[in-house]
């Protein structure tokens, strides 16, 4: 190892990254180190470092790890045009939000004595608001079972969702249930012949999959499997940029459960002497 090399652990921190992400940067192709240690170490010089460095600002830019290959290794593309369209995008929701806050502003200062702006204002204000803000405003996402009780019980207890409420009719039977996921709440939902809903274990195949990202990949489903859960694959790194695993749920549902790899999972690493291939 020379002055002008780093190693894989070395990057990673510098960079606010995972090793096991350079290591996924390298079966993909995107970087890989231009040398290695006599005990298989990657090792980075300045270029690499420098490959690095666009990697991660285009990531930043919002551009998936497809484009970020495409946009490094296509001579065609330029970062001048790319940071230019993003800075054109800023400076419209900018000047949305700068108009916003001026009509807020000359809405305050004519309240003196006054409960509510004229009409004309709200409706000004509110359609601001809309252009500004956009008309969504949250997403819930439904699963529909045909034991919604048991359902409830088999996400809180085996994959770690939090427990919500379970709205029963007039004769005890769950006619409703959530689950906390997050950022959210995932609704369970009862099989309806008027909506064409059904439960996976009646149709006998799942029609979609529900994704859900947590803090530690590998430890969820060390906590999934010693609860039985079926396991569909195992932790994997995938090439759209993701670490996941995915299983079933008690009424044949599928799940995936997952976190981008260039996110920091403050995975325990191997030390840098190690002759182990994990932190190579």
């Amino acid at each position: 190892m020379t002055a002008e090399t780093r190693r894989v652990g070395e990057v990673a921190k510098a960079a606010g990254l995972t090793v096991r992400a350079l290591h996924h940067y390298d079966q993909i192709g995107l970087l890989k180190p231009s040398s290695r240690s006599g005990a298989g170490h990657r090792l980075y010089v300045d270029a690499d470092l420098d490959r690095l460095y666009r990697i991660c600002l285009l990531r930043r830019l919002g551009l998936s790890l497809a484009e970020v290959a495409t946009a490094l290794d296509d001579r065609r593309w330029a970062l001048r045009p790319a940071m230019a369209r993003h800075i054109a995008e800023l400076d419209q929701r900018l000047e949305a939000a700068a108009q916003l806050r001026g009509l807020l502003a000359r809405l305050q200062a004519g309240l003196d004595g006054v409960r509510t702006p004229p009409v004309e204002d709200m409706l000004e204000l509110l359609e601001a608001m809309t252009t500004t803000e956009g008309t969504l405003t949250q997403r819930i996402s439904i699963a529909v079972y045909v034991d919604l009780e048991a359902a409830h019980d088999f996400l809180v207890r085996v994959f770690g969702f939090g427990p919500g409420e379970l709205a029963r009719d007039e004769h005890g039977k769950v006619v409703h249930g959530e689950i906390q996921a997050g950022d959210g709440v995932i609704w369970l939902h009862p099989e309806s012949s008027a909506f064409g809903l059904v439960s996976p274990r009646t149709v006998g195949a799942a029609t979609s999959c529900m994704a859900v990202i947590v803090d530690d990949v590998d430890a969820h489903y060390r906590h999934a499997v010693a609860e039985g859960a079926e396991i569909e694959y195992q932790p994997v790194d995938r090439p759209y940029g993701f670490r996941e695993y995915s299983a079933r749920d008690c009424e044949g549902g599928l799940w995936s459960f997952m976190k981008p790899l260039a996110e920091a999972d403050r995975a325990p690493t191997r030390p840098e002497g190690s002759e182990q291939s994990g932190n190579r």
